[in-house]
């Protein structure tokens, strides 16, 4: 239990810090001060020391961290035009600075993707089979095909012979048997067929035979090819770093679908669909990822760092997506929008977005039990 509140406190601010440090780095480049570096969130426990004018502060809340831009949020105009404010920066400097975030999650992503994927211990995603047997036949990955009776029908040759659902098929007549369609191949113009089929999991399970007597070639079942067992072969950083770009246009299309998800299910119903986690899912799925070893971890921490990335990009107030709007607005109308609507609109932002984290938590509270 430790080691998880250990490993979900460091993923947090891990994440929360690149990500505030992209912003920091952007900002002094661009010759804007930063007043302020915090390490973890306030209230302020002391100040660790000043450099270039920023104080790097440690503060009582020990996860995450944050950056404080001079000028940033300021209302008055004498604020607003001090040298080395925020506002003073060029529009493009302005967008480089709101992006530089969330850069920093996506590459913390890839480069823990493609650390991952060369060990040769992640095996990428795949939806279909002919994508993993495409993979498989270059090398990509290493794969044992075989055949899982998803259902058996109730009444047909099958239940009538037996055969348990959610079973390996391994083999026909004696015949080993890789692919759905080769089971198919082999019933044709058989009356009578020996299914052999593995039951259970891991080191409780067991072969059994099954005499079926088909119908016009028929059992009765829902097969389909599966994966009995996958594992990557170690790979070149070249090779890997495809890997990584694909995994991660992958995660990125799924967070969106997510997201899309997540609001139709408000707006429809006002319930947070299944699939869709805060805080306390998080803290789940570490525990889990720790379970199953470091390198399940790190993948989770890769997941975790993009999904922030695209988060924060959306074009929603309080987020750096909705500042990053604001600065692109100025910029096309080259007049400078009504800071009260900015502050309204981000504070009104920031007020939604804890009162989503609150309902995703209380569903993910509720899920528990």
């Amino acid at each position: 239990m430790l080691l998880t509140v250990v490993a979900f406190v460091f993923l947090l601010t891990l994440l929360i810090l690149i990500h505030e440090y992209g912003h920091f780095i952007a900002a002094r480049s661009a010759g804007v001060t930063v007043e302020e570096f915090g390490f973890g969130l306030p209230p302020k426990a002391r100040t660790l020391f000043t450099r270039h004018g920023t104080k790097f502060t440690l503060n009582w809340v020990p996860f995450g961290g944050f950056v404080r831009l001079r000028g940033e949020t300021a209302m008055m105009p004498n604020e607003r035009n001090r040298p080395g404010s925020f506002h003073q920066a060029s529009f493009t400097a302005r967008i480089v600075i709101l992006s530089a975030g969330v850069f920093m999650n996506f590459v913390l992503a890839f480069v823990l993707l493609t650390f991952g994927f060369s060990l040769g211990r992640w095996v990428p995603t795949y939806f279909t089979m002919e994508e993993m047997q495409a993979h498989a036949d270059r090398g990509i990955i290493a794969m044992e095909p075989g055949v899982i009776i998803e259902q058996v029908l109730s009444g047909g040759p099958a239940a009538v012979a037996g055969v348990p659902a959610e079973s390996i098929l391994l083999s026909v007549d004696g015949t080993s048997v890789v692919a759905a369609e080769q089971v198919s191949k082999m019933q044709e113009k058989k009356r009578r067929v020996v299914y052999t089929v593995l039951v259970g999991e891991g080191e409780a399970a067991q072969e059994q035979k099954f005499t079926v007597t088909l119908k016009e070639g028929k059992a009765g079942v829902v097969i389909s090819t599966f994966p009995r067992s996958l594992s990557a072969p170690l790979r070149s950083v070249g090779t890997s770093m495809l890997l990584a770009l694909r995994e991660a246009k992958i995660m990125t299309v799924q967070t969106m679908l997510g997201i899309g998800t997540l609001v139709s299910s408000l707006a429809q119903s006002g319930r947070v669909p299944e699939g869709i986690t805060g805080i306390v899912g998080i803290a789940q799925l570490t525990y889990t990822s720790v379970q199953a070893g470091f390198m399940t971890y790190l993948r989770l921490v890769a997941l975790i760092s993009l999904s922030l990335a695209i988060l924060n990009f959306l074009p929603f107030p309080a987020l750096d997506g909705g500042r990053l709007l604001f600065v692109l607005v100025e910029a096309v109308t080259r007049r400078p929008l009504n800071r009260r609507f900015e502050a309204y609109s981000n504070a009104l932002g920031f007020s939604v977005l804890i009162l989503l984290i609150l309902l995703i938590t209380f569903y993910d509270i509720i899920r528990l039990f």
